[in-house]
């Protein structure tokens, strides 16, 4: 009975910090203008504030998980959560923009030790598969959630509190997190002699690195293509060689043949996919409610209180269904009711709350949060003990990569069609012409307008990214639907294929 409490009581200290990171990655969003006008970063140093977190989080994930696997999860975590505590309070008392993002790439280093550690730590605790799917389905709740409630998160501290305050928040819950941690968390070691290959390691950092920062700069107004490109190739190539390297070594940190196997392929594909679908869909809602709708911070974070709530809830469901029905049916099921969702807020009116709305933002977080558990699922039930570290960190590199290509892809495509849905007259197309770069700018525009100009341009912009919210919201349903179509697709291949021996 001891050994069950214990076991049980591991996971709300895993879920607090793993909490922290997911909330992290998005709170700053909505944060943004608050922190513009307090601290006048310029348009280079307000993408690296942004940008720093994830582009470094992404390239340190999986020297962090191997680390682990050496060092003990335990002791990295306690180390993540101690680097984490101090660089939330430089961030919250930044006196200046380069001060903030130095803050925040700490804050990536911290992230990056607690991220993978949190799900080793499952996959080392829960011996029962059944046990282990309803963990890491409580796991995935936490980290989908964590993300879709930042915003509702930082719109609620900036309606009463100094923008410095989304980051002191964290620590508190740091200062409670560390002592319960260091006591309830086993702390045993997993291999003594688990290689760690830093010139490797140095290699694939570089390689994520390079990978992430490429999809980054496609959303980015003004940036080289062809240098983004040449990044991205440079990056890939460095991947190909850490992966070469990996298929050489007596005794590789990672066991690439893991990956050969089509559910662990398919597992990492809807992984990256969910991650697309909840970060785009967010980028593209909170313009929609804060731009069009007029709402403030606090009044769009719960507008979208549905989806987070929906993966907080549909996440440990989903871990039972897996162990039950087969990650098959769930995966593709999962998937296929966030495209319903999609296509119900693609074809309502903008406007006030109504019934389909909220079904809709369920629907896409119940999908998204159940997809996510139950590739995570799958993925850690194959991963030897010895590599769990090593293993959560190739998923959790597939979160980033989709988080990055969630904001590229939804921000393009959101950037195209809203040019090519803009009407204006003549005379103010020529009047006003940054109105066609983005809905921001064409508010701005109209701001310094007189009537009835002023109201043209907001009307006509307003219009046009509210069919660009409807095109979008199709095209990821469309995304949606073709990935769980693929699951079904390969999985049921590798069901028939007869079985050697």
């Amino acid at each position: 009975m001891t050994r069950s409490v214990n076991r049980w009581a591991i996971l709300p200290v895993v879920s607090v910090a793993l909490l922290l990171v997911a909330i992290d990655a998005t709170v700053l969003h909505i944060a943004v203008p608050t922190l513009s006008r307090a601290l006048g970063p310029s348009a280079s140093q307000l993408l690296w504030i942004i940008d720093i977190y994830p582009l470094l989080m992404a390239g340190l994930l999986l020297a962090a998980g191997t680390l682990g696997d050496r060092i003990g999860h335990k002791r990295l975590l306690l180390l993540g959560l101690a680097v984490f505590g101090l660089a939330s309070a430089a961030c919250a008392f930044a006196p200046g923009p380069e001060w903030l993002i130095a803050g925040r790439a700490f804050l990536a280093f911290g992230g990056a030790m607690m991220m993978p550690a949190t799900l080793s730590i499952l996959r080392l605790t829960f011996d029962d598969p059944r046990e282990r799917a309803i963990a890491i389905g409580i796991w995935s709740s936490v980290a989908s959630g964590g993300a879709a409630f930042g915003p509702v998160v930082g719109g609620a501290l900036l309606e009463h509190f100094h923008w410095g305050a989304v980051f002191l928040i964290n620590v508190p819950i740091v200062l409670i997190a560390l002592p319960f941690a260091a006591w309830l968390l086993p702390g045993r070691r997993v291999s003594e002699q688990h290689p760690w290959d830093l010139p490797g390691l140095l290699m694939a950092m570089a390689g994520i690195i390079g990978v992430v920062y490429a999809v980054k700069q496609t959303t980015h107004a003004g940036a080289s293509p062809w240098l983004a490109a040449a990044i991205g190739l440079a990056g890939a190539g460095l991947v190909a060689a850490f992966l070469r390297r990996q298929a050489r070594a007596a005794v590789p940190m990672i066991d690439l043949s893991l990956f050969r196997n089509p559910a662990i392929a398919v597992a990492l594909a809807g992984a990256m996919v969910a991650m697309i679908i909840i970060v785009g869909f967010e980028l593209l809602l909170s313009q929609q409610l804060q731009l069009v709708l007029d709402l403030s911070p606090l009044q769009a974070g719960l507008r979208l209180a549905p989806v987070p709530l929906a993966s907080f809830l549909a996440s440990p469901l989903a871990g039972g269904l897996a162990h039950r029905f087969g990650f098959r049916a769930v995966l593709a099921g999962a998937l296929a009711l966030s495209a319903a969702g999609f296509v119900a807020i693609a074809l309502l009116p903008a406007g006030e709350v109504s019934a389909v709305e909220i079904i809709g933002f369920i629907a896409i977080g119940a999908g998204v949060g159940a997809a996510m558990t139950a590739a995570s699922t799958t993925v850690m039930n194959s991963a030897p003990a010895h590599q769990a570290g090593g293993v959560a960190a190739v998923e959790e590199v597939a979160y980033e990569l989709g988080g990055g290509l969630g904001v590229a892809l939804f921000g393009s495509l959101m950037a195209v069609l809203y040019q090519r849905l803009l009407v204006l007259p003549p005379l103010l197309e020529t009047a006003v012409p940054a109105a066609r770069r983005s809905i921001g700018e064409a508010l701005l525009a109209a701001d310094a307008l007189a009537a009835p100009d002023a109201g043209t341009v907001a009307t006509a912009a307003r219009t046009a990214f509210t069919s660009t919210y409807q095109g979008v919201s199709l095209v990821a349903a469309a995304l949606l639907a073709m990935t769980a179509l693929a699951a079904l697709v390969v999985l049921a291949r590798r069901r028939a294929a007869p079985q050697p021996g």
